[in-house]
């Protein structure tokens, strides 16, 4: 029986694999964008903030320079439970500082929905609402692909995220590989298809009717990936803007990233419990593909527990009870077919690097380490399973002070 439970589950993971390398195909190519409408809608522009006073004059900067009609756009710092000069340093800007305290609701899901709530109540409503990380830089171009997006017809717009310092450090560098990889594999190719894309957490874009009709209701650890499962829900799907391009900080330490990503994961394991089943059972009642793709990505992080669970299983199997005595699928396929597997999906990361050109040098010599990164995803799962009910938000400080002409001036090195 134990057997039997191995061999379906080793099946299920066999398939869901498949499935993923498969629509990551669609992304190889990209179509460029021919349909171009004048300014016409108004942005509220949110950014998160919780004592980001290092970082946050620095957006401030960049925001006033952004390539959109200034009279179109408002920016609105959420100063949050700060203890710092944030609010000061919004203001010497000449930004709308709003000042939230709250010491029991923290965290950006909290946050976003105050803001939302005192925006609705301001004498000027815009068309649209768009969020920002306070250590965020926007491409030039951002309001402008949200609005051509807009007048085309989307409701929920994600941007491009890259990231502003990959060659700080070998944590940052694989960051910066497994977003353009997800920006360009997984985004992209969904975008080709048709389908849902997933909110990154910034860089976002909402139709403010949408958020009226809807309300945010967001304020889980993962605020970015519940509105996504609530949003196609509701049969509306977010849409990927590859030409919007929002450059964030990356943890510059192995600890910091940690924290960050379990954080991540114990948001991932709360969402999965509570729209998964709800979302497959849709899927299946409408027989929508694009609501499977959607619920198999959020129960994405039970596929990675249940693969750290079988291979953590096979070793112990190996090197305590002289095994192999647990029934393994692989065994019986032809060792070439295993090889080529995994070899399909580290060329899968190279060609994401080639695709999105990339030419930061460091990059490329701290490719070495990144198999440390990804398979540290798995202890990381395994301990954010065991404590998924912790909902204490933590705050991954930001140091990084880059300006937007120095990201351009790095690409182009």
């Amino acid at each position: 029986m134990i057997d039997v439970i191995f061999i379906a589950i080793q099946v299920i993971l066999a398939v869901v694999g498949i499935y993923q390398f498969v629509f990551s195909l669609f992304g190889l190519r990209r179509k460029k964008k021919t349909v171009h409408f004048p300014a016409t809608k108004s942005f509220a522009v949110l950014v998160a903030a919780h004592n980001e006073e290092q970082v946050v004059g620095a957006l401030m900067e960049n925001l006033k320079e952004l390539d959109y009609p200034k009279e179109l756009y408002d920016v609105f710092v959420i100063c949050d439970n700060c203890t710092d000069g944030t609010a000061a340093i919004v203001r010497e800007h000449g930004m709308k500082a709003c000042v939230r305290t709250n010491s029991n609701l923290r965290g950006k899901g909290y946050a976003i929905e105050w803001m939302l709530k005192e925006l609705w109540n301001m004498p000027r409503q815009y068309d649209a609402v768009v969020m920002f990380d306070a250590d965020n830089l926007a491409a030039p171009n951002f309001l402008t692909e949200m609005n051509d997006d807009l007048n085309s017809g989307a409701r929920v717009i994600q941007g491009y995220i890259d990231t502003k310092n990959p060659e700080d450090s070998w944590i940052t560098a694989a960051y910066g590989i497994s977003y353009w990889y997800i920006n360009r594999l997984w985004q992209l190719s969904r975008h080709n298809m048709g389908m849902a894309n997933f909110l990154g957490g910034t860089g976002m874009c909402f139709e403010t009717k949408l958020l009226k009709d809807m309300g945010w209701g967001a304020t889980s650890l993962v605020e970015d990936l519940e509105f996504t499962m609530r949003s196609v829900q509701n049969n509306v799907y977010p849409k990927f803007n590859y030409d919007a391009k929002v450059f964030d900080e990356k943890p510059l330490t192995f600890k910091a990233s940690s924290r960050q990503r379990l954080r991540w994961m114990q948001g991932h394991f709360t969402v999965a419990r509570k729209y998964f089943f709800p979302l497959l059972w849709q899927s299946i009642k409408e027989r929508s593909l694009v609501k499977l793709d959607l619920a198999l990505y959020g129960v994405n992080v039970y596929i990675v527990l249940l693969t750290f669970l079988m291979t953590a299983s096979m070793w112990v199997d190996v090197a305590i009870f002289n095994g192999p005595n647990i029934a393994n699928l692989y065994g019986y396929l032809p060792f070439w077919l295993s090889g080529v597997a995994i070899a399909a999906n580290i060329l899968t990361f190279f060609a994401a690097l080639i695709l999105e050109k990339i030419t930061f040098k460091k990059v490329y010599q701290y490719l070495i380490l990144f198999p440390v990164y990804l398979i540290s995803w798995y202890p990381i799962t395994f301990y954010a399973f065991f404590t998924q009910n912790n909902k204490q938000w933590s705050h991954t400080e930001h140091t990084r002070v880059v300006r937007m002409e120095e990201v351009v001036q790095s690409k182009q090195a």
